[in-house]
């Protein structure tokens, strides 16, 4: 096995796992096989306790692993599928020193940094590296391994210590190391800075450690003299010294790293020829990431979708749902963007308490193609979010629940709906009169970490006609990872769907509520588990290309022009023009995905069926109301082909 270790230095939050995730793809694309660990020096057993507020969020793996969020990095940019021991903790070494100890493993020596931590991360590291995470039987060629955290921070002294004893073992043809650091500019002098990445350089090699190549992280690209000058005094050749600066969207990363615009610069070789292997390498096939990063930067046209949460003072709090989104608006030929909504803000407090924030909140709202209400805990903005999904249901707006989200939807159904007013989920209220959401029977209500519903489950459809069956092209199940200790409460699921939110996903048993819909409207959405957690670039999830609309009503013209008859196009131009369409509307595309055209002002809207159909024809006055024959529009919008 070689390994490619990448740190970090100066301050923290550099990018080191798009950085460590952009140099697994180059690598990749040099047809090696490759895998990734993430080491995290904090005493958590893992990320599963932690406020997203304070680290981001906590990103789920397969087998239910709790984990940092590069781990999704990984995951998204190499296309891999992790295990929970890819991601090192503090605390999992120190639990595993100690299980050992207590149980006598050590035969009475006297226990210690050096050499049982030690040994215990070099072992851990050694073993996981071999786990194939790409669905072939073999271990992968490299593993690319990030150093959480800044070099001199006490936490990660003893990871240095072991990973300067496995450079060791493994020689220097198996070891690579990149050090990220930073290349300030003082706005005053307006010169790019050395000095700190010289000392973070420095620091590191009294540990026993030197970089073979250097990251630079800056917002313009380095000049010469300054990479001269870091050569000169960090001891790396200038053809070693990358410089990753400020891009568009980081889909550029791995192209800097192969070739920067201005400069000549391929990391892939620097990193091939340390690690003896560019014999057996192929040049970096990187057309795809080229062809994504390109089209995202002509994208003309953007859809505003509405994701109203609790954690949105920090948006890598929904970190893989805004990934997720930006996956699938690539798909449909958009950009996305993202308006922020503070559940709370919705509130009828918030009207007293901070008028200006709830106005503004509700207008964001209003003037949202899509609303999307993620997952959370606690019941901190629940009732703002509670509003929002009335407002999506009552105006026909297209909503995707996740996690907490479908739980909201369940509520609020039954408040409005079924008219239990008091009705409310158990981790919210648990003397509620009503419990619709509760506790699962399995879970702890005494400890906190690793005792939710996690990893993935598999969830069985109950119907091929539902929606979510046709996005996910008429499959029975699918397999999906979960997050969660609340749950539908089965008692209330007759009532429910008698009133119209129809539960058309379950759990293997049969008792377990996985996916709603809401019958009559356009796409009205609640999934138990998180979706975004399996999204890919290239790859985008289900349910999100669902909810979101793809072509503007010029678009549509020119589709028709080209794929329908005369008659069609006549009746489509008649329909469009009558109704005054701008050309800024949008309708959803694909010949499987439900979903509603609205024009900007509002007035009129379509509601399309499962085959691209448009079912009914709606506009607003006082009501909503049915004023075109469904039939007459079905015969031009009815797909014949599923590309356009």
């Amino acid at each position: 096995m070689k390994y490619v270790l990448v740190t970090g230095g100066v301050v923290s939050g550099l990018g080191k796992g798009v950085t460590a995730s952009s140099i697994g793809v180059v690598l990749k694309a040099c047809g090696l096989r490759v895998t990734s660990i993430k080491i995290d020096p904090y005493l958590n057993t893992d990320a599963g306790t932690m406020s997203p507020f304070e680290h981001g969020e906590v990103f789920v793996l397969d087998d239910g692993g709790e984990v940092d969020l590069d781990l999704g990095n990984y995951e998204r940019f190499l296309d891999v599928r992790l295990t929970r021991d890819n991601n090192i903790t503090t605390g999992k070494i120190y639990q595993s020193v100690l299980d050992k100890e207590r149980r006598g493993d050590y035969l009475g020596k006297t226990v210690q940094v050096v050499p049982h931590i030690t040994d215990a991360i070099r072992n851990w590291i050694e073993s996981v590296s071999l786990i194939p995470v790409d669905g072939k039987d073999n271990p992968a060629d490299i593993c690319v391994i990030e150093l959480g955290g800044t070099v001199g921070d006490i936490e990660s002294m003893p990871f240095i210590e072991a990973l300067r004893q496995l450079s060791f073992s493994v020689g220097q043809d198996n070891f690579c190391l990149i050090h990220v650091s930073l290349i300030p500019v003082l706005g005053v002098v307006g010169e790019q800075k050395t000095k700190p990445t010289q000392h973070s350089v420095r620091e590191l090699r009294a540990l026993g450690l030197t970089p073979h190549l250097l990251a630079c992280r800056s917002a313009e690209p380095l000049l010469e003299t300054t990479k001269e000058k870091l050569s000169q005094f960090c001891h790396v050749p200038v053809g070693n010294i990358l410089n990753i600066h400020d891009v568009p969207n980081i889909w550029h990363v791995p192209l800097l790293l192969r070739q920067p615009l201005s400069q000549n610069q391929d990391a892939h070789i620097a990193i091939l020829k340390q690690l003896n292997c560019l014999s057996t390498a192929t040049p970096p096939h990187l057309q795809e990431w080229t062809e994504r990063a390109e089209t995202y930067d002509n994208l003309k046209n953007s859809v505003r979708i509405a994701l109203v949460g609790k954690y949105i003072g920090l948006t890598d709090s929904y970190l893989s749902v805004v990934k997720a989104l930006l996956h699938a608006c690539i798909a449909r030929s958009l950009k996305p963007s993202v308006d922020w909504i503070a559940a709370s803000d919705l509130e009828d407090d918030s009207a007293k308490l901070a008028p200006e924030a709830h106005a503004a909140a509700w207008e964001t709202l209003r003037n949202a193609a899509c609303v999307l209400v993620p997952g959370g805990f606690g019941d901190r903005g629940v009732e703002g979010m509670i509003l929002a999904a009335n407002y999506a249901r009552d105006n026909h707006v297209p909503y995707l629940g996740i996690c907490l989200g479908m739980q909201i939807s369940v509520i609020e159904f039954a408040r409005s709906v079924l008219g239990l007013e008091k009705a409310n989920s158990e981790e919210f209220n648990a003397e509620t009169p009503d419990p619709v959401i509760v506790f699962m029977p399995e879970g702890s209500r005494t400890h906190m970490g690793s005792t939710m519903r996690l990893g993935s489950r598999r969830t069985h459809f109950q119907t091929p006609d539902c929606i979510t069956s046709k996005l996910y092209h008429s499959s029975s199940y699918v397999d999906e990872r979960h997050r969660h200790r609340y749950e539908v409460n089965p008692e209330v699921i007759g009532r429910l769907e008698e009133g119209g939110l129809k539960f058309v996903g379950k759990d293997e048993s049969g008792n377990r509520m996985e996916i709603l819909e809401l019958s009559g409207h356009p796409f009205y959405v609640g999934v138990q588990f998180h979706p975004e957690f399996k999204s890919r670039p290239g790859q985008p999830t289900a349910l999100f290309l669902g909810q979101l609309p793809c072509l503007r009503i010029d678009q549509l013209r020119s589709w028709i022009h080209a794929k329908c008859c005369t008659k069609a196009i006549s009746l489509f131009l008649w329909f469009s023009d009558s109704l005054g369409f701008p050309s800024s509307s949008v309708v959803p595309t694909n010949h499987c995905i439900p979903g509603t055209l609205v024009s900007s002002s509002e007035h009129v809207r379509f509601d399309i069926s499962g085959n691209g159909a448009i079912t009914s024809l709606y506009q607003q006055s006082s009501e909503w109301k049915l004023v075109s024959d469904p039939e007459i529009l079905r015969l031009f919008f009815t797909r014949e082909t599923q590309d356009v």
